[in-house]
């Protein structure tokens, strides 16, 4: 049987406007993905919902069909997102207009059933992550443009896979192969040398790198490529940083299946193509989660610049007149971060100065708004030498709180509606099982001993890091076997929080993955009630892998 081509366009609701006619144009797909949903979308969706009942889904793929859409009925390819967010039918009703009024004769169908908002009462949203067999089922029915909610991201190439190939809810080894290739696509040029540690390793230009691809065979394995001639670069590294991004564990569930990344196996198989194969799978958990957002309350901020001599101390002063001027109306959460840029002898001002943040909560708007923009304001003759802010405090705005629960496969009534109204219900799963810990696998010989020199350890490691949640997952990955033979031994749970300070009183765990020469850390709780409350500095720890890359350690010479 023929592969399966699935192409990705979008990896967040934002991405490059032009991607999908680039997928469609640049080559041969039979289907076309976009992934438009993150747990900040969702709460971004709710908001606009509170304004417009008739909103809540991702405008922006609506006005990419406009001219795109008749490309891709002319070329055969169909097309499935998650862009219907908080409205799946009505982004569908948008999706049959259009082509109507294009005249096209386009199948629209959607999918229904993940939206608990009703049983979470005072939540914004509360959505339950779908699989993929309710998208298998529209497109059995002949769909040519399929409009879901919130599914799991991988879903959106599960669902095609399992159509194409005729996979039952049984085929777990097939269907885990399809999350491990869905889970590398999901965020367009992660996997095509966007975000990458080593991205100079790649060609000369990577200002635009192509979207990526997945050729999926009938057993599951995959190849993971690109369109030729496009930007970037495909190879064992990016495949393995995209991989790791936004996981855990040795167990990767999903509500079709749970896919065993600690069997994932990757190969390069010619320029820009790199094969998965070996992956196993496990009956999916018996639960399903559930993201429920929130509206936190109101924050507010502002960045008080320091410059030159005795930085400390007027931080110490600014402190301590904003604390008198807030103790008339003190906000429930006050936060303060002194960031040192600042540089002794500097060749220029920016160089030698420091910035005070300030970041300030509470359930009242007007605590966090006019109390803290006229105290920042006052100060503004009465402070430090060279008082003055980046911008001065706004009247404050609502912030958002995410959790997730779980609940029962056959608490949602997932639905499959099809182009003519039909509404074909999908069964939960009937096989799970309760996910267990992995036993941590052996660890290779360590090398012996040598020679050392204190040097980042991003020289012998790429890293990748994301949010999930409250917490945040960095994965590290060696380039070499000698690498991971350090690396493994060198790299615990106690070395990681000594080189990621704020780790230090958190929960870390740490998962090995030796097929992918990869550990992968989760630091439960570093990032608050979850991105939208902008806990810290990198509110989704986007960045948290290249910090740790940067620390620096005793690493043997003979890896340098």
């Amino acid at each position: 049987m023929t592969p399966l081509r699935v192409g990705n366009a979008s990896g967040f609701y934002g991405d490059r406007f032009d991607a999908m006619r680039e997928m469609l144009t640049g080559g041969e797909l039979d289907v076309l993905t976009g992934d438009y949903l993150a747990e900040l979308t969702m709460l971004i969706l709710g908001r606009d919902r509170l304004k417009d009942p008739g909103a809540g889904y991702a405008r922006t793929f609506l006005r990419q069909l406009e001219e795109c859409l008749g490309l891709a009925h002319e070329r055969g390819v169909r097309i499935v997102t998650n862009a219907g967010g908080l409205n799946p039918a009505g982004l569908a009703d948008r999706v049959r207009e259009l082509a109507d009024r294009l005249g096209l004769p386009v199948r629209v169908a959607h999918v229904e059933g993940d939206d608990l908002t009703a049983a979470h009462p005072g939540s914004l949203a509360a959505h339950a992550y779908l699989g993929g067999f309710g998208i298998a089922a529209c497109l059995r029915q002949g769909a040519d443009v399929v409009v879901t909610g919130r599914v799991t991201d991988a879903a959106l190439v599960t669902g095609p896979a399992a159509a194409h190939f005729g996979w039952q809810p049984g085929d777990h080894d097939r269907l885990a192969g399809a999350v491990v290739a869905g889970h590398v696509l999901e965020c367009g040029t992660q996997a095509t040398g966007g975000n990458y540690a080593f991205f100079r390793d790649g060609p000369p230009d990577m200002r635009r790198p192509g979207f990526p691809l997945a050729e999926i065979h009938e057993d599951g394995t995959a190849v993971i490529t690109k369109h030729p001639g496009t930007g970037g670069f495909v190879d064992v590294g990016t495949v393995t940083a995209q991989l790791l991004y936004e996981t855990s564990g040795a167990r990767y569930a999903g509500p079709d299946v749970t896919a065993r990344l600690d069997t994932v196996r990757l190969a390069q198989d010619g320029p820009d193509r790199v094969r998965v194969e070996g992956v196993r799978g496990e009956a999916p958990p018996p639960t399903l989660k559930v993201g429920v957002n929130r509206l936190g309350g109101y924050r507010n901020e502002v960045t008080f610049v320091l410059t030159g001599l005795d930085i400390e101390a007027k931080a110490a002063l600014v402190r301590e007149q904003m604390a008198d001027a807030l103790a008339k109306s003190p906000p429930a959460e006050i936060r303060w971060d002194l960031v040192r840029t600042d540089r002794a002898d500097a060749s220029t001002e920016e160089l030698a100065s420091a910035l005070l943040r300030l970041v300030v909560r509470d359930a009242d708007q007007e605590v966090v708004g006019r109390a803290l923009s006229g105290a920042a304001v006052e100060l503004a003759l009465a402070s430090y030498p060279g008082f003055h802010v980046l911008a001065p405090p706004g009247k404050g705005a609502p912030y958002g709180v995410f959790e997730d629960v779980y609940v029962p496969h056959g608490a949602v009534g997932h639905v499959a509606v099809l182009h003519d109204g039909r509404r074909i219900p999908v069964s939960p799963a009937h096989e799970t099982v309760v996910l267990e810990d992995v036993p941590e696998p052996p660890l290779p010989q360590p090398l012996p001993p040598g020679p050392t020199r204190r040097a980042p350890l991003g020289l012998v490691a790429g890293a990748r890091s994301g949010d999930k949640g409250k917490n945040a997952n960095v994965g590290v990955w060696a380039r070499s076997e000698d690498a991971w033979r350090w690396l493994a031994h060198e790299l615990t749970v106690d070395r990681f929080r000594h080189l990621i300070p704020e780790s230090g009183r958190l929960r870390v765990t740490r998962h090995v993955l030796p097929h992918l020469r990869a550990l992968n850390f989760v630091v439960e709780g570093i990032l608050g009630e979850g991105v939208a409350a902008q806990h810290r500095f990198d509110p989704q720890a986007k960045a948290l892998g290249e910090w740790l890359r940067s620390r620096h350690l005793d690493i043997p010479e003979a890896l340098l």
